[in-house]
């Protein structure tokens, strides 16, 4: 997965080794724009409040054992198949970590979106970076 360079991928199934058993998350990247690591969940079954707290030891066990100290802090994301907005909402109003909660289909949308959708974004790429450098 590469959006121009942006998000690297490190490793999959990272082991978190803290206790006995060890834990794995699913799929972590690097993200260079914003210096720090995202954690990615991919869960087959609708959005429960106990992804979010398997997320939030994750996020936990990166910031204080992998990120380094010129790093930000790291962000999780949950796919799913399905969600609740107002469950998400309620999971997520004490959340201290950045993340994100997303539903997934299992087919590919159409080419001609997926076209637009990446012309959108890589015309946004370069802004962004500009931006960032003022």
């Amino acid at each position: 997965m590469s959006l121009d360079g942006i998000l690297l991928s490190l490793v999959k199934n990272t082991a978190c080794r803290l206790t006995i058993p060890t834990f794995f998350i699913d799929l972590l990247f690097y993200n260079r724009t914003l210096s720090c690591l995202v954690a990615i969940e991919l869960k087959i079954d609708i959005f429960r409040p106990e992804h979010l707290g398997q997320l939030n030891f994750y996020l936990e066990t990166l910031d204080r054992d992998i990120r380094m100290p010129n790093e930000t802090t790291s962000v999780g994301l949950i796919l799913c198949t399905g969600k609740d907005d107002t469950g998400v909402e309620y999971a997520l109003s004490r959340a201290m970590s950045p993340t994100m909660i997303a539903d997934y289909t299992l087919h590919l949308p159409n080419k001609d979106l997926l076209q637009n959708k990446l012309r959108e974004l890589t015309e946004l790429a370069p802004e962004n970076i500009e931006d960032d450098k003022q």
